[in-house]
């Protein structure tokens, strides 16, 4: 058989098994020897393997973090000449300095089979010390936050905090003593200004190069993977899930113009080896033996090695009210949640929950006469991507007249994204109408476009409550299949993203 990634077979399994239908299947019968994986091999996606059943936190969080590559012009670098001397992201004002960068870690969870007190142990004097048992863990959620003083462009503001997450699916080889446990990385979640649609998120495979590299947007600080190292945004190939909506890394709003809708190359500026700081990845961590290969010198010489630390609680900002919010809203801050997953369907979901964003749009609508349109994703509860050409298919129905029974209509509408901020749209279904005579249902289209925007960071954050996007659309609407017998114009006033 030939020789591939260990967790690579272990995800397809699940998926397989889940696709089957199969939710009674033991994780156990997922262990990696029953794929004749030769021992002690490294594989794409593997981050550690070995024979240690107990791995404190702070070890688990060093063999997965990420390199942040920095844009040549990063403000914050202004000053400095050399790699080494590098010291963005910062320790948090209230904690004590260091003379190398600080990232921060977060375990927001570890799926087991069995019950809490065998899997996590705390340290009481020491988080980092803090224990997990990787024997009887099946996989774990891990985020990394970058603390900078503050940022440049458009909205620019004291204080900034962003953040990385990933997923790790740990897989047995109980055939092979020396290497019995191996742990991996399928997930990377790169955060991008706080919204979820505009999240850069990378599925791995055996192509993706590690330790992951994160660009981190100029003065503005947003992260993205890069899953080849190659210092280039690729949409599609450095972000796979929701290509369309991903924010990729866009240097230019420094300048505080943002130019364009969707992603274009020009957004972006190459990155230059000498603009990256490194984990601390421990001795043993066979993707530090690849990088010392590949370099042909010591692990990460000439450039800063950056000091891991548990990410904080609110209460220890109190002496800066400011900078309490940008903790306070990254719940748990008792971590980590140690959740019991027995069966496939509850991994599966654990994989995929990150993909799924549920949403829902309300309109004011007129065309002949005033009304209400929804606006819902395709399956009610679940968003359906476009195939092959990307977009979103979702449901719209919309009622008008006095007391909104004189018209009824309902579309599919596809539209390329759901979070750029002018894009076009086109809708198909049926239209109802009441007149004097009776009623007349035919067949409707409608081709426009429509502008949103994301009201949280404006003088209109208040409308966040109900719902982050605000838009308009207008457009042209047909009714008539062969031949059209009514067109007219619409326009809509709402909230939501659709």
């Amino acid at each position: 058989m030939p020789r591939v990634p260990a967790l690579g077979l272990v995800f397809a399994a699940l998926l397989l098994a889940f696709a089957a239908g199969l939710p009674g299947i033991a994780l156990a019968q997922l262990d990696a020897d029953i794929f004749d994986i030769p021992c002690c091999e490294k594989f794409p996606q593997v981050i550690w393997y070995g024979a240690d059943s107990l791995l404190t936190m702070e070890r688990v969080a060093a063999y997965a973090a990420p390199v942040l590559w920095f844009s040549p012009d990063e403000p914050l670098l202004d000053k400095v000449r050399h790699p080494e001397d590098i010291r963005i992201p910062e320790a948090f004002p209230f904690q004590e300095q260091a003379d190398r960068p600080v990232v921060y870690y977060r375990i927001r969870s570890i799926l087991t089979t069995t019950d809490e007190g065998r899997v996590f142990r705390p340290d009481s004097t020491d988080l980092n010390l803090s224990t997990i048992n990787i024997s009887r863990t099946t996989a774990i959620d891990i985020d990394y936050y970058f603390y900078y003083p503050w940022e440049a462009g458009m909205g620019t503001h004291k204080h900034d905090v962003e953040s990385v997450q990933m997923k790790l699916l740990v897989a047995r080889q109980s055939n092979c003593p020396q290497c019995p446990l191996v742990m991996g990385i399928t997930k990377v979640v790169a955060k991008a200004h706080g919204l979820k649609w505009y999240d850069n998120t990378l599925n791995c495979d055996e192509y993706t190069e590690f330790p992951i590299h994160i660009l981190v947007e100029e003065g503005k600080h947003a992260s993205c993977t890069d899953k080849n190292q190659d210092g280039l945004y690729s949409p599609g190939y450095d972000v796979n899930v929701r290509t369309n909506d991903a924010w990729g890394v866009r240097d230019v709003i420094r300048t505080g113009s943002l130019f364009t809708a969707g992603y274009q190359s020009w957004l972006s500026k190459v990155r230059v080896p000498e603009d990256r700081i490194f984990p601390p990845l421990p001795e043993d961590s066979p993707v530090r033996n690849d990088v010392e290969e590949e370099f042909g010198v010591a692990y990460a010489e000439g450039y800063a090695v950056y000091e891991l630390r548990p990410f904080p609680v609110p209460e220890a900002a109190a002496e800066d009210p400011s900078l309490v919010p940008f903790i306070e809203d990254k719940p748990p801050h008792q971590w980590p949640v140690v959740e019991e997953q027995t069966n496939l369907n509850e991994v599966s979901s654990w994989l995929e929950e990150d993909d799924i964003i549920k949403s829902l749009s309300v309109a004011f609508r007129y065309d002949t006469e005033a009304g209400i349109s929804l606006a819902f994703p395709l399956l009610i509860v679940h968003n359906v991507e476009a195939p092959v050409i990307g977009g979103w298919l979702v449901n719209r129905v919309y009622f008008e007249g006095p007391d909104l029974s004189q018209i009824f209509g309902w579309n599919i509408l596809l539209t390329p994204s759901a979070s750029r901020f002018m894009d076009v749209y086109f809708s198909a279904g049926i239209r109802d109408e009441k007149l004097d005579s009776g009623s007349r249902t035919g067949f409707e289209t409608e081709l426009g476009v429509k502008f949103r925007a994301n009201v949280a960071h404006s003088p209109l954050k208040f409308m966040s409550k109900l719902t982050d996007f605000w838009g308009v659309r207008g457009g042209f609407r047909y009714v008539g299949f062969s031949e059209f017998s009514q067109l007219g114009y619409v326009i809509e006033v709402g909230a939501g993203v659709w």
